[in-house]
């Protein structure tokens, strides 16, 4: 006798690979709603009873009621989220949008690093929002599967290659770390590169790493790189560089995850006494702010944060109205050239950087 107990319920998610289409048009099929063509709401509907889907209490409540709010999960701290300066840009986008249209934003975090479920479970549960953005959620968080199995609409912001029926919004933090390695390879002739990752369970930390990687071995350069973790914490900047001990004046070039790791290379090798651009040129990730104000300025990449929170809300309003539209989008980013990596003078106005877009 099988176990009862044991039988995994199915999810809108099953009957959407089945057919071929996206958790969210399997919702809205199963409500009736218009926007879906009948071949495909029959053919949804026929895949449901043979699946034996059983519609849960909480997606009835979602399709029946509208609570004029969408959510902003972060499945992090709000320590940490109101600390970084990625955060402020994504809320100010979303926010931005939520406010054209009068509705609310509700902004879930985790009260603790130990609570790992409680940004996704106070909006699944709550039934307190009509949607969802999603951003900086771990590559192995089976919460995210369950967020967009739900029927809810949902958003990602950032890359998600193991989830290709999720809405995303992103950057090719690939080709753009790619990129800025290449420019201290060929434009300032560095061959001992130290990149300084972001957590490498998470895509963004992989996908820069990779990109640091790629230009390295194109170069032939790759037996003399060298890789840290980090967190994007600007002490794991410090971390990094005060780890490697005497061979940090073998290094003469770095390219850190992001902004704030790049300064905290730079002012440990100021203590060092490393000269930066003349021994080691750095370079960083985002162009957030910290970049332009850091003595020499940082040469970094220009991600549109807060136009990447827009563009998700904006798809958010449509999903939810029912309206069709991309399924994936990629916004273009640029290579910011500042002080740091030998790019300007130190007598030039740091208002006046050479852009370069990738």
């Amino acid at each position: 006798m099988p176990d009862r107990g044991r039988v995994r319920r199915v999810t809108l998610r099953d009957i959407a690979d089945q057919v071929g289409v996206t958790p969210s048009a399997v919702s809205m099929a199963l409500a009736d709603h218009p926007r879906i063509g009948a071949d495909t709401r029959k053919a949804i509907q026929k895949a449901a009873r043979e699946l034996g889907y059983v519609p849960s209490s909480a997606a009835r409540a979602l399709r029946n009621q509208r609570a004029g709010t969408i959510a902003l999960i972060v499945p992090t701290t709000a320590t940490h989220v109101f600390g970084h300066s990625y955060f402020m840009h994504v809320l100010e986008g979303a926010s931005s949008v939520a406010n054209e249209r009068d509705v609310q934003l509700l902004v879930s975090t985790n009260p603790d690093n130990e609570h790992g479920l409680a940004a996704y479970e106070r909006v699944m549960r709550s039934h307190s929002a009509d949607g969802a953005i999603l951003t900086s959620a771990a590559i192995d968080d089976p919460t995210v599967e369950r967020l967009i199995d739900s029927g809810l609409p949902v958003v990602m912001i950032g890359n998600f290659p193991y989830l290709s029926s999720a809405v995303t919004v992103g950057v090719d933090d690939r080709r753009a770390s790619g990129a800025i390695t290449d420019h201290l390879i060929t434009a300032h002739g560095r061959t001992r590169l130290l990149h300084i990752s972001g957590p490498l369970d998470h895509q963004t930390g992989i996908d820069r790493r990779d990109g640091f990687l790629d230009a390295v071995t194109r170069h032939g350069l790759e037996e003399d790189a060298l890789i840290v973790e980090g967190d994007f914490g600007e002490e794991s900047g410090v971390t990094a560089v005060q780890g490697l001990g005497d061979r940090k004046t073998a290094i003469d070039g770095v390219v850190a995850a992001n902004d704030d790791m790049a300064f905290g290379v730079l002012r440990t090798l100021g203590v060092a006494g490393v000269a930066v651009p003349g021994d080691v040129s750095i370079a960083g990730f985002d162009d957030f702010g910290l970049a332009r104000v850091t003595s020499p300025s940082l040469t970094t990449v220009r991600v549109p944060a807060q136009r990447l929170a827009r563009l998700a809300t904006e798809r958010l309003f449509a999903i939810m109205a029912g309206v069709d539209g991309w399924q994936h989008h990629e916004e273009s980013v640029q290579l910011v050239l500042r002080q740091s990596c030998g790019c300007q003078a130190p007598g030039m106005t740091t208002d006046e950087p050479a852009i370069l877009n990738v």
